[in-house]
C-alpha cells in the first residue's frame, strides 16, 4: 500500500487537533494528500503529538520514496554534459527537476525572514515544499533556533539576506537543509541586490565547508516572487560558485538545481560561454 496505509491516519490526526472533532476526509487519494498538505502548511510550530509524529515520519518516508530520489552522484558534471571550460567545471552539475528529490548532503531553501516556511496552504514556492516533505520538525527546529537568536538580539529580528542557517532535513533524502534570505529585487533590481545575490552563494559555500559538506544544491535564489531577473541571476550563480571553488577545494560537488525550461536554457547559455 505505501503511503497510503498511513494517509487517512494522520489526516484524522491533524485535523481533530485543529479542532474537527468528526472530520470527513475527501473522497479520492490526492485530495486527502492535498488536504494533508494545507494543514501540515499552516501548523503552528508546537509540540507534535508522539503517535503524530510516527505517522507523519511513517507517510513521508513512504510518499518521498514513491516521489523518487535522485542520486548526486548519478549528475554529470557539466564538463562531460555541456563541454563547459570553467576550470571548476568537474565540480559543478545541472539538474532539473524537484530539489526535495535529491540525496546529497544539503539541499538550499530560498526562505523569507522569519525562517519558518510559507503558511501558504499548498502554495507551489520551495519554501513550503522543502517543508511539507521533510516534516513539521523541520519548522519545529527553525523556531527554536529564531526563538535563540531573538534571545540575543530582539524580539524583532528576522534573518538578515544572504545569511544562512543550517538544520537537518528530517524525511528529505537528503542530510541537511541550508536556509538563506535572497535579495528581494522589486521595484526593480540594484547593485547592492547583485552584491547580496552573490553573497548567498558564497556564505553557504562558506557553511559547507564548515560543516564537512561535500555536495550541495542551490535552488534558484531570488528569482520568481523575490523579483530577480532569472537571466543575471544564473550569471551571478554560477560566477560565484565557479570562483569559490577555484579558491577551494572543500566541497566535491556544487549543483544547481532548476525546475523551468527557461532557467535550465539560462544556466546552459552561461555554462558553456567561451
Amino acid at each position: 500500500m505505501g503511503s497510503e496505509q498511513y494517509l487517512d491516519g494522520l489526516l484524522e490526526a491533524i485535523l481533530k487537533e485543529s479542532g474537527d472533532e468528526s472530520p470527513r476526509l475527501p473522497p479520492d487519494i490526492e485530495s486527502r494528500r492535498l488536504t494533508l498538505r494545507a494543514y501540515m502548511n499552516v501548523r503552528h510550530p508546537m509540540p507534535i503529538p508522539e503517535g503524530m509524529l510516527r505517522l507523519q515520519d511513517a507517510y513521508l518516508k513512504d510518499r518521498n520514496a514513491e516521489r523518487g530520489v535522485f542520486h548526486a552522484d548519478d549528475i554529470p558534471t557539466v564538463d562531460t554534459a555541456l563541454g563547459c571550460r570553467l576550470p571548476s567545471a568537474d565540480r559543478m552539475s545541472l539538474w532539473q527537476g524537484d530539489i526535495t528529490t535529491l540525496d546529497c548532503d544539503a539541499i538550499v531553501n530560498a526562505a523569507n525572514s522569519q525562517m519558518l516556511g510559507c503558511f501558504s496552504p499548498n502554495h507551489k514556492c520551495i519554501d513550503n515544499c522543502i517543508h511539507t516533505y521533510a516534516g513539521m520538525q523541520l519548522r519545529l527546529e527553525c523556531h527554536r533556533r529564531m526563538t535563540e537568536l531573538r534571545n540575543v538580539f530582539g524580539k524583532g529580528y528576522e534573518q538578515p539576506t544572504s545569511v544562512p542557517m543550517l538544520t537537518g532535513a528530517y524525511n528529505l533524502p537528503c542530510r541537511h537543509v541550508i536556509h538563506v534570505v535572497g535579495p528581494i529585487a522589486i521595484p526593480f533590481k540594484t547593485p547592492q541586490h547583485e552584491r547580496d545575490l552573490a553573497q548567498c552563494y558564497r556564505n553557504v559555500l562558506d557553511m559547507c565547508r564548515d560543516n564537512g559538506i561535500r555536495s550541495v544544491a542551490f535552488c534558484c535564489i531570488s528569482t520568481g516572487v523575490f523579483g530577480f531577473p532569472n537571466d543575471r541571476a544564473a550569471e551571478i550563480a554560477v560566477g560565484t560558485v565557479s570562483e569559490w571553488l577555484d579558491d577551494d577545494d572543500s566541497v566535491d560537488k556544487v549543483i544547481f538545481n532548476v525546475f523551468l525550461d527557461k532557467d535550465r536554457a539560462l544556466y546552459e547559455e552561461v555554462l558553456t560561454r567561451e
